[in-house]
């Protein structure tokens, strides 16, 4: 890979090879972002309206309906890429979209779900430009809040008279099991000094907490498009290579990117010592800046080392490593889908989404 592509979007060097064409500025999948968006949004709504009144509360907060003391507001709710993602797929296979709404619901509760408990494990304390949910309510009731919409998506999937709502139920099953492994692997590597993680250890780790996640969207719009087995599993393939691909960019953004566009502030992954790709791919690189990168990850963060330490991983290589594994896995992912669907035209959709998510910068 040369040096420009190194610094463009997995997208970008698709389509610099010619492999690919992509929409331009993001237009089509914006728009596909807000019609999932006034899909799912009401199905969402009447699934948080049933829970009881305290877990109801940090539920609306946390989807950015309501103000902290429970004042309407129109806040950020997100983008809702797996639900778009549930839709665009049976839109691929030839399905009914409204058929899965439901489904595609399931998903956004299954994300709330680990967002809430995510805050609280990583203690962040902000999330889409506002307070997190256990800063305002606190741990016990953020985490049960995240409980309770893992136990509605269930519940959705479980009323859904949609031939394939029991196979969905399973696979978002297995799913959050998965989610759950890798987010403890992810917090007990936090325990281990720098050389005791490999990049094999942590690539496995962030498929499972983030590829997994969108390759079960992908998958359960598969079912609910009456896709047979090897379709559903390339339509799954297709959303883990993407999902890894867009947890390389997240990690990059982590380090370098601006809090203005993030809602996050910068840094805050190497604050707090995280084992992000880019810092795990630094540390194993054999260089200088490796040795240096694990001496400061040793100790805890100082206060003003924080342009040191992500000088240091550049330097080691760890950002351009990243920002090569995922063009690769955006490749892998094109590979999967061409696989289901072979028709250009039917996966745009899939492909504008793919693109979508992959095409951030710091």
């Amino acid at each position: 890979m040369t040096l420009p592509e190194m610094r463009q979007s997995p997208f970008e060097t698709l389509e610099r090879r010619g492999h690919i064409t992509i929409p331009p500025d993001g237009q089509e999948a914006v728009g596909i972002l807000e019609q999932a968006r006034l899909s799912v949004d009401p199905e969402l709504r009447r699934a948080v309206e049933s829970l009881p009144g305290s877990m109801r509360r940090v539920a609306r907060y946390h989807f950015g309906w309501e103000h902290a003391d429970g004042t309407p507001a129109t806040g950020n709710p997100g983008k809702a890429i797996r639900p778009a993602l549930v839709l665009a797929a049976v839109e691929a296979l030839g399905g009914r979209e409204p058929a899965a709404v439901r489904a595609a619901a399931a998903v956004e509760l299954v994300h709330n779900f680990t967002l809430l408990h995510d805050d609280v494990m990583d203690r962040d304390t902000t999330r889409r430009h506002r307070a997190t949910a256990w800063t305002v309510f606190g741990v016990p009731d953020a985490i049960l809040a995240g409980d309770a919409l893992q136990a509605l998506a269930q519940r959705l999937l479980a009323e859904d008279p949609h031939p394939a709502a029991a196979a969905a139920s399973a696979r978002l099953a297995g799913c959050v099991v998965e989610l759950c492994a890798g987010q403890h692997t992810d917090t007990e590597m936090e325990g281990r000094r720098p050389d005791e993680v490999t990049l094999d250890e942590v690539l496995s780790m962030a498929e499972a907490k983030t590829g997994a996640l969108l390759g079960c969207a992908c998958a359960l719009g598969a079912l609910y498009a009456g896709a047979g087995e090897e379709d559903v599993e390339a339509l799954d393939a297709f959303g883990r290579e993407t999902g890894l691909a867009f947890q390389l960019i997240d990690d990059v953004i982590g380090i370098w990117g601006d809090p203005s566009r993030t809602g996050k502030p910068a840094g805050a992954d190497l604050r707090v010592r995280k084992k992000s790709l880019p810092v795990v791919a630094a540390l194993a690189s054999g260089t200088p800046e490796a040795d240096e990168l694990a001496e400061l990850y040793r100790a805890p963060y100082q206060e003003g080392e924080l342009e040191r330490t992500a000088l240091v991983v550049e330097r080691a290589g760890g950002r351009d490593w990243a920002q090569v594994q995922a063009a690769d896995r955006m490749a892998r992912a094109m590979h999967e889908l061409s696989r289901a669907v072979p028709d250009p035209e039917a996966a745009g959709g899939l492909l504008a989404l793919a693109e979508f998510v992959t095409r951030r910068s710091t």
